[in-house]
């Protein structure tokens, strides 16, 4: 299984702590050597970074260690193989442009069957069942709704979509267009919200400690989602597997009931 990190926030921040954990995790205190790959939102934009190498020992991931990129929505994953050889192309987050915006989407788990899922225009450049699973979102998105459609109809149709995936297997994804963040949990995420007032916080990972209340201010909002929490000194929130967050501006929207799985294209 691979791993997941994304983050909403209400200003611009920096994810180089959170980062940082997960890194460890491609290579060094996990098995998730198989490539690793990370999306920064900014303003209209979304800044990609991958590589095929564990990112315990990526020099672009010590790069981004370093290199303070804030970002109010980031997308990251860490690989184990386990469909798709290991590439370039199989690294995730995979990104598309739909309405003129640019979506990203990374996933663990096994979809059997997914690539018997009709596609439209969306076609996979690599071999991964997850890059068939986006490539068919895209394409259900866009027949629902040829025009860009307000944050209230897309958080209307996507948990239904990410239910319709979960009967093929386990589907754990995080999912962005730059305003919302959309993580459905199929086996195993975890969620923390931080406001004020701040505290510290370690990481599990790595020996690294930061005091939240010295980088921001009264009025952040922060949230991280991981497929496992990051830090031991926190209180984070398993969510139930079927679970659907939808995040704007580090805060929970409430989740509208999902169509039913059979709404959907097959």
């Amino acid at each position: 299984m691979c791993e997941l990190l994304g983050m909403s926030a209400n200003v611009p921040t920096d994810i180089r702590f959170s980062f940082a954990g997960l890194a460890r995790r491609g290579g060094e205190t996990g098995p998730h050597g198989d490539g690793w790959g990370i999306s920064f939102y900014e303003d209209h934009g979304c800044r990609s970074f991958h590589d095929p190498q564990p990112s315990a020992k990526s020099d672009i991931a010590r790069l981004l260690r370093a290199y303070p990129i804030k970002s109010r929505v980031v997308v990251a994953h860490v690989r184990r193989a386990n469909r798709g050889r290991v590439s370039l192309e199989n690294t995730h987050p995979f990104t598309r442009e739909l309405w003129g915006r640019p979506w990203s989407f990374a996933h663990n788990g096994q979809l059997k069957g997914v690539k018997r899922l009709a596609l439209g225009r969306f076609r996979p450049i690599g071999t991964t069942d997850s890059e068939h699973a986006f490539c068919w979102l895209m394409g259900e998105l866009e027949v629902r709704h040829p025009r860009l459609p307000s944050p209230a109809r897309l958080d209307a149709a996507l948990p239904g979509l990410f239910a319709r995936l979960a009967e093929l297997g386990v589907f754990n994804v995080l999912m962005s267009d730059g305003r919302t963040l959309y993580a459905h949990c199929g086996k195993r995420l975890s969620v923390i919200t931080r406001r004020a007032p701040f505290g510290k916080a370690t990481l599990i990972d790595d020996d690294l400690q930061v005091d939240f209340a010295a980088e921001t201010t009264p009025n952040d909002v922060v949230t991280v989602v991981a497929t496992r929490p990051l830090t031991r000194d926190e209180e984070w929130r398993e969510l139930v597997p079927g679970e659907c967050l939808i995040l704007r501006d580090g805060e929970t929207r409430p989740t509208p009931r999902p169509y039913r799985a059979d709404q959907t294209r097959r």
